[in-house]
C-alpha cells in the first residue's frame, strides 16, 4: 500500500526538472521584486515547499546534502522575515 508522502514523490518524480527550476525560479524572483507582504508571502509558499521536500526526502538524504537544504532553508526564511518587515 503506498503511503501519503510515496504518492507525493511518485507524482513529483513525473515532473520535468527543467520546468520545476523555471517555476520556482519565477516564484523566487517575483517574490524578491514584489513589495512587502506580497513578495514575503511568495518566499514563504516556496519555503514551505522546500520543506516538504527536504523532510520528505530526508531518509534518502547524505548529511551533507541534508545541512545544505536545512541551510538555504533557514536562508530563505530569514529573507521572508526581513521582506514582511
Amino acid at each position: 500500500m503506498l503511503t501519503p508522502s510515496d504518492h507525493l514523490l511518485r507524482r513529483l518524480a513525473r515532473i520535468n526538472p527543467t520546468t520545476a527550476f523555471v517555476v520556482a525560479l519565477v516564484v523566487m524572483l517575483a517574490g524578491l521584486f514584489l513589495p512587502g507582504i506580497v513578495g514575503a508571502a511568495l518566499l514563504f509558499v516556496l519555503a514551505a515547499g522546500l520543506a516538504v521536500l527536504t523532510f520528505t526526502t530526508w531518509p534518502v538524504q547524505a548529511a551533507a546534502t541534508r545541512a545544505l537544504r536545512v541551510l538555504i532553508l533557514a536562508l530563505l526564511l530569514a529573507v521572508v522575515v526581513a521582506k514582511a518587515l
